[in-house]
């Protein structure tokens, strides 16, 4: 039996801030934090229920959909079908463990975990333009003038 050597997820994962990464060249492919605005492709297995289509429609606008739907990664688009599918049989209250653990896989192996996105290279983007919209929050009324604060005395003696 082989020993030692580099395995998947062995040791710390590559950053892009290392000078390690920097010298090996790493880059992580940026996804838009807004997901995937282009056409659902079909539904490749056979015997779709409803259910898996929207699974389906709704795994195709998130951000892996961009790295998914690139003419390198189409190879893929079997296992995003096999994940939706695998989505439905786990919402059965009657789940069992092994299907649980095979969903969890299939996540990895799509980049719908935080790990299987570090693995696949991806990074979700992050939308600076929203950031700063929620940071400055709603626009506040405008403030009353000093001036309109006084108040008119008549007579006075």
């Amino acid at each position: 039996m082989p020993r030692g050597g580099a395995r998947n997820r062995s040791g710390p994962p590559p950053s892009e801030t290392s000078g390690r990464s920097d010298r090996r060249g790493f880059k992580l492919t940026a996804l838009p934090a807004e997901g995937y605005d282009g056409p659902v492709p079909p539904f490749p297995l056979p015997d779709e229920t409803e259910r898996e289509a929207e699974v389906w429609a709704d795994l195709w606008r998130t951000p892996q959909a961009c790295a998914w739907s690139m003419p390198s990664e189409s190879w893929r688009v079997r296992t995003v079908a096999l994940y939706a599918r695998t989505v439905v049989r786990c919402e059965a209250p009657d789940a069992g463990a092994a299907l649980l653990s095979q969903l969890h896989r299939f996540a990895d192996q799509i980049g719908m975990t935080t790990a299987g996105l570090a693995e696949m290279g991806w990074k979700v983007a992050v939308d600076e333009v929203a950031g700063k919209r929620e940071q400055q929050g709603p626009a506040a009324p405008p403030k009353a003038s000093s001036r309109s604060k006084l108040k008119v005395v008549n007579g006075g003696d």
